[in-house]
């Protein structure tokens, strides 16, 4: 082998095939794997890796960074989890294609149904696109710390071509749908991944408003499909709500054989909006659906999505309170101040609470048998006994009364962990089986969204230390399985068949991790968004160091400021 650009000697290789760790070399050069193996060659660096583990990178297929692509080339968080591909455009929602006046319609859209904050996109998106292609195009002309990949988002395509009609849910014309089709054929043709959709009331605009896309007709969503056969590209991806299970497993398949692509839906475990108790039905159907046809996937998290309410975020058991509401004006630490006195105590827990219809999560407020202290390090499998309302109980004390106080430690910074679903019986037993079923694939960390909400990005690092080595409340996973499912799976999954595999002629997407050192930290409230936005991050050590294309973007979890990612356009073959 003649001399190489980068040689990462005496690691232990999981190579994303399943298979667990050997000891090997990779050579790597031009950006692609040239060599794995006892390897004898010469390089222009050398990167020691013994008693490291080297992985490749990991492909997070469920995102939202659709803004923070146009104004940011770091990724955080996902890049922090060794995520060295993203797929964004999920959902349905997006910011093209837009008419000049659709703008806000379309931010306040994101706000609600992902939340990130109106002056964050008001002030950080540039707008130099009106088209798809065009936001393509200026995407592509970016540096990122990764690659990113991109759905075109069936909500924007809707308003674009039907304007306030759209918006309004009114159902499509012929020519409406023509125009569509036009748009999302226009879409995969100049390199998006496939096509987003969802129908869920979950789902709203900032405004209370349903997303444009929730009530569109069954032939509305098998036009977008038609697209997808009709340039013989792309993926579908859904979220939708599971009232009708058998009708809308009965669409899912439609749309598979009407586009003859692969499909991919969101699956929770829960009680309302786009989750259901009878997922293991929905799964064995996945399974059986892609052994006749084309691959269907359900989308799965490997813990609950929880959450996260305190004085800093959007939610907290208090925030439509009157007395609650007139302090929010004041400044953090005289915010503080004043909920520590006595009286305003008093006032604050003896009003009800009126969860704002604009925010559906807000019915989470007080829920809180299903409301924890999350912990640093971060404990996401705790016993329903330690429970907001379970400690109360045993204190004599109201779960109100136990949650106003714990939010004021920490000099008011102390936060709540709420389980949304996949925690109905107080376990993760049931992330567990829905990960090892083979109608599923690993996604939902929605990266880049639910800015004061939610911070499930960080579950890859997750799934290394928890599932693989630190579980204690039941059943421990194989490291070359995990691995295999952020990589090679969701690589797969996607039609990126150019990655997520270890071995000669791939790209060199590559973690090195000091396992044993390997940690995830608490959620914290991060001000570094447009505008000094507000944003929850999770931060991870023992990445030793995340490679995207033969270049290390990250070393002990410092960015290098090297930047070789790059818009991905459309499936890649190795």
């Amino acid at each position: 082998m003649t001399e190489v650009d980068l040689l990462i000697k005496g690691g232990r290789v999981v190579d994303g095939t399943g298979a667990e760790a050997c000891e090997a070399d990779v050579a790597i050069a031009e950006g692609r794997i040239v060599g794995v193996g006892k390897l004898d060659t010469s390089a222009r660096e050398v990167i020691d890796a013994r008693d490291r583990i080297i992985t490749p990178g990991f492909v997070d297929i469920h995102t939202h960074y659709d803004g923070q692509v146009t104004w940011e080339n770091r990724l955080v968080p996902s890049s922090l989890h060794g995520v060295t591909t993203v797929v964004m455009g999920n959902c349905g929602v997006g910011f093209a294609p837009c008419r000049p006046d659709q703008r806000e319609m379309l931010i306040r859209l994101m706000e609600g149904v992902e939340d990130i904050p109106h002056p964050v996109l008001a002030e950080g998106l540039p707008w130099r696109w009106e088209t798809y292609p065009q936001y393509l195009d200026f995407l592509a002309s970016r540096q990122y710390d990764m690659d990113i990949c991109a759905y075109v988002p069936h909500g924007p395509v809707r308003v674009y071509v039907m304007g306030q009609r759209g918006a309004d849910r009114e159902p499509a014309t012929d020519a409406d749908l023509g125009h569509m089709a036009r748009l999302v054929r226009e879409a995969l043709q100049a390199g998006a991944m496939g096509v987003s959709t969802s129908r869920t009331y979950f789902h709203r605009s900032s405004d209370g408003k349903s997303t444009p896309s929730f009530e569109a007709a069954d032939r509305e969503l098998l036009m977008l499909a038609q697209a997808l056969k009709d340039t013989g590209q792309g993926s579908m991806q859904m979220i939708t709500d599971f009232e009708d299970q058998q009708g809308t497993l009965a669409l899912l398949k439609k749309l598979s054989i009407a586009s003859g692509r692969p499909l991919s839906v969101s699956l929770l475990e829960g009680t309302y909006g786009p989750m259901t108790l009878r997922w293991r039905e929905v799964l064995d159907w996945a399974a059986e659906a892609t052994a006749a046809g084309p691959s269907i996937k359900a989308q799965v998290l490997s813990r609950a999505i929880g959450v996260m309410m305190g004085h800093e975020l959007t939610l907290n058991p208090f925030y439509t309170c009157p007395t609650y509401l007139a302090l929010m004006p004041l400044p953090f630490a005289k915010r503080i101040e004043e909920l520590r006195r006595p009286e305003v105590r008093s006032r604050i827990l003896a009003e009800a609470a009126d969860p704002d219809p604009a925010i559906v999560l807000g019915r989470l407020a007080r829920e809180f048998d299903h409301m924890f202290i999350l912990g640093d390090p971060p404990d996401y499998e705790q016993p329903l006994e330690q429970s907001i309302a379970a400690r109360a109980q045993r204190l004599g004390s109201s779960p109100e009364a136990l949650a106003y106080d714990l939010m004021l430690e920490q000099d008011g910074r102390n936060a709540l962990y709420s389980t949304l679903c996949n925690y109905e019986y107080g376990s993760l037993e049931s992330s567990l089986e829905m990960m090892r079923h083979p109608g599923a694939v690993l996604g939902l960390g929605d990266g880049g969204a639910h800015c004061g909400t939610i911070c499930d990005g960080s579950y890859p690092t997750f799934m290394l230390t928890y599932w693989v080595r630190d579980r204690t409340r039941g059943e421990r996973l194989p490291l070359g399985e995990v691995v295999k499912w952020l990589s090679h799976d969701t690589a797969r999954a996607i039609g990126l068949m150019d990655r997520g595999v270890i071995r000669p002629g791939y790209r060199a997407d590559l973690n090195i991790l000091d396992f044993s050192r390997l940690h995830l930290h608490a959620p914290e409230v991060a001000h570094d968004l447009p505008g000094s936005g507000r944003r929850l991050v999770q931060r991870a050590e023992g990445y030793s160091a995340t490679l995207v294309n033969g270049t290390v973007v990250y070393r002990d979890g410092v960015a290098t400021g090297a930047l070789p990612g790059r818009l991905v356009r459309g499936a890649q073959m190795r």
